[in-house]
């Protein structure tokens, strides 16, 4: 073959157009992670009160006592809050001087609470009235039932009362202030009658009147026959000073 012919057979294959690429198959996409799904949040659990410790006295068998404080130092001297099982002296202190201090005050609740021809003599049916009272403030507020009633008590109990002074032959009214041991006795007086007239005039049994006053009392609520007693006791001394 001659250099001419080589030539234009090189250049004949320069020309020629290139075969196209073989199609590639697409490219699949990255795989993206699946979402997983938020945890759901985990309900929020109230606090249970610890379990008492063996050889701890539980007032009525049922609740634990030990952490109850009283605020007013002048009325704790006459308010027992000592854990006692079964809150019942048989009258050990009778006729004694100031022995009422010593008694615990759930017991002191309990003679309250016999004021009427329902209850008087009764002590068996207001123990139970005064337990099944605890029980329920347990379950309403879900507070220490003892230490809701000692607040009730420092809430009720008043601070000043009213006096007669003789001047000759005119009676005068005068403010005086309440002695600690005075205020707990009208402290359980008010709590104990507010139960009793809140019964008569419902049909919610004893222990429920009972423990809606002692539950208001607590919360320093006006509607409680006891903080509203209270008050216009305090007022009415305020107006004789």
């Amino acid at each position: 073959m001659s250099l001419m012919e080589e030539g234009k057979q090189v250049q004949e294959e320069a020309k020629a157009p290139e075969p196209a690429p073989a199609p590639q198959a697409a490219a699949a996409p990255p795989a993206q992670p699946e979402p997983v799904p938020a945890a759901a949040p985990e309900p929020i659990k109230e606090a249970e009160p610890e379990p008492p410790t063996a050889g701890t006295i539980l007032m009525f068998g049922k609740f634990d006592v030990s952490g109850v404080t009283v605020r007013d130092v002048g009325m704790a001297r006459y308010m027992d809050i000592s854990p006692v099982a079964v809150p019942h002296t048989g009258g050990r202190h009778t006729n004694k001087p100031f022995a009422k201090a010593k008694m615990s005050i759930v017991e002191r609740l309990i003679n309250g609470m016999m004021r009427t021809e329902d209850f008087t003599g009764k002590k068996l049916k207001s123990y139970r009235a005064v337990e099944n009272a605890f029980t329920l403030i347990q379950k309403k507020s879900g507070k220490n039932p003892l230490q809701a009633f000692v607040d009730a008590l420092l809430n009720v109990a008043p601070r000043e009362e009213v006096t007669r002074l003789q001047y000759g032959g005119i009676s005068v009214p005068k403010a005086v202030d309440v002695a600690p041991a005075r205020r707990v006795d009208l402290a359980l007086r008010y709590i104990c009658t507010g139960a009793l007239e809140q019964s008569h005039k419902s049909k919610k049994p004893i222990e429920e009147c009972l423990a809606d006053e002692i539950i208001a009392a607590s919360n320093n609520d006006m509607n409680s026959f006891s903080v509203s007693k209270k008050e216009e006791i305090e007022r009415v001394a305020a107006s004789a000073r």
